[in-house]
């Protein structure tokens, strides 16, 4: 008997697995919130890379705090803003990001609160990482040893919640200069620069593998069922304002300028 048949077996909720590769970073956080806001079923999303370089901030972020304005700007290096809270990445074909999409009351002993959903998502990786590489859940980070390779946000609302991930699978060193030092950092960070402060899953485990491992524990948890797109249509008549957006040029503009007035003024 599969896992999938003795997980439906024993009665687990339903999750709707979503399997992608390359699709941009955009429509993937579009089709997260429609489906976070709009359906009431658990989805999980698994998007193997994005095809284009892009930064992504949380919906408080700043641009002018976070970012490298200046070579973002002359680069032509997209940057949005998304719908759910936590820090500042650049994601790439390096990225392999997974959405947790699910319903409070599917998941057993979970409050609907960051805390708890991070206490949560940290066992369930501990089954995938399982004896490599010292992984651990650090300040809302994953992380080998004092190295993070996994960033987390979260939204929640009122009977729903998404913990999405980005994996650092691979990266490119020169990427990172787009990103600045922010201001409020995990204390394990010890103000170490994005390249001593981050690693690279490929150096500890195959993508595929890691893949494969990420349903496998999803299964002890829920039965899983692939589905393809066709499984949202009918949410497109659903009507929702989506907060995730791509800053226009003009935005990063107009952050420049600030910066150079301020630096004007404080010189």
């Amino acid at each position: 008997m599969t896992m999938l048949h003795q997980a439906a077996k024993m009665g687990f909720p339903l999750m709707n697995l979503v399997r992608f590769k390359g699709v941009s970073i955009l429509e993937q956080l579009h089709l997260e919130e429609k489906l976070l806001r709009t359906s009431s079923e658990n989805w999980c999303i698994i998007n193997d890379g994005t095809n284009i370089p892009t930064i992504v901030m949380g919906i408080s972020g700043k641009p002018s705090e976070l970012i490298e304005v200046g070579p973002v700007l002359q680069d032509h290096v997209p940057v949005i803003k998304r719908f759910t809270g936590g820090g500042t990445v650049i994601v790439d074909s390096g990225t392999i990001f997974v959405t947790l999409i699910c319903n409070k009351d599917d998941v057993p002993g979970v409050k609907p609160y960051p805390r708890s959903i991070m206490s949560w998502s940290g066992l369930l990786y501990s089954e995938v990482f399982q004896g490599i590489g010292g992984f651990q859940l650090r300040e809302n980070d994953y992380v080998f040893g004092d190295k993070k390779f996994g960033g987390n946000a979260q939204c929640i609302i009122k009977s729903r919640w998404i913990h999405h991930t980005s994996f650092l699978w691979d990266f490119d060193n020169r990427n990172m200069a787009y990103l600045k030092l922010p201001a409020r950092a995990p204390k394990y960070r010890s103000a170490r620069k994005h390249t001593e402060f981050v690693c690279r899953m490929k150096e500890y485990m195959p993508r595929s593998i890691f893949i494969e491992r990420t349903l496998k524990a999803l299964e002890s948890h829920f039965s899983v069922k692939p589905v393809n797109l066709d499984a949202v249509d009918g949410l497109h008549s659903i009507r929702y304002v989506s907060s995730t957006r791509l800053l226009l040029r003009r935005e990063l503009e107009d952050a420049r300028a600030s910066l150079l007035e301020s630096r004007v003024l404080g010189s």
